[in-house]
C-alpha cells in the first residue's frame, strides 16, 4: 500500500533511515508539499513560533499531538502518513489505566478534610 506521499508502507525492504525517528524528514516533506521556501514560512503556515520548528529539527522538542493535527489540516496528509514520515511506526497508542480509574472516596476534592 502506497501512502499519499509515495512511500510503500508495506515494504519489507525498508532501510534503517525510514525506521528511525526523524522529524526533519517530516518537516522537509511539508515544506516541499506546501511549496514553501524555508522553516520560517512553514512556521507561519502552521501558525507556530519559528523556534518551535527549530527545536523540533534539533530534537529538543517532540512533535506534539496538536501540532500533528495542525500539519494534517494544512497539508491534507493523513495523520498516519505524517507519523510515518516522522518515523513513528506504532499501530496503537496505549493510555494508562490510571487515567480512567475513579478517585478514592477518602480523597476530598476541596482538601478541607471535613469529617462527619
Amino acid at each position: 500500500m502506497t501512502n499519499q506521499v509515495g512511500i510503500d508502507m508495506n515494504s519489507d525492504s525498508e532501510n534503517d533511515e525510514l525506521l528511525q525517528y526523524n522529524p526533519n524528514r517530516l518537516l522537509d516533506t511539508l515544506i516541499e508539499n506546501l511549496r514553501l521556501k524555508n522553516d520560517a514560512a512553514l512556521s507561519r503556515a502552521l501558525e507556530v513560533a519559528p523556534p518551535v520548528i527549530s527545536k523540533i529539527r534539533h530534537h529538543r522538542l517532540p512533535v506534539g499531538a496538536s501540532l500533528l493535527i495542525r500539519m494534517h489540516e494544512v497539508s491534507d496528509l493523513s495523520i498516519r502518513d505524517l507519523r510515518y514520515l516522522m518515523g513513528d511506526r506504532r499501530a496503537k497508542f496505549r493510555i494508562s489505566d490510571k487515567q480512567f480509574k475513579p478517585k478514592d472516596k477518602d480523597n476530598n476534592a476541596g482538601g478541607a478534610g471535613i469529617e462527619q
